[in-house]
């Protein structure tokens, strides 16, 4: 190809982008969902429903509350970014 060749392909690419683009990112986009479903793990484990946890948390901290003697020292408990972790990264 000449040099003077190469201002032509740039503006045919600079007009048509939206065209040439949209395709790629559809062959990548599809390409990236198979092999996510392929390598992951879908299985969701069952858990309790928020406002379960949230009455067998109040009803924790009343028994704690009651009884003045039992006092929690102010450590740190666990680890905070250990907290939310999807099942397929929990070590067993």
């Amino acid at each position: 190809m000449s040099k003077k060749m190469w201002p032509i392909i740039m503006q045919f690419l600079r007009t048509n982008a939206p065209y040439i683009t949209l395709p790629i990112a559809a062959v990548v986009g599809i390409i990236g969902y198979n092999l996510e479903s392929l390598l992951s793990d879908r299985y969701t484990p069952y858990n309790k429903s928020v406002q379960d946890q949230r009455v067998d948390r109040l009803s924790s901290e009343e028994e704690i509350l009651n009884d003045p003697t039992n006092v929690k020292k102010l450590k740190y408990q666990e680890n905070v970014l250990g907290r939310n972790v999807s099942p397929s990264l929990e070590k067993n």
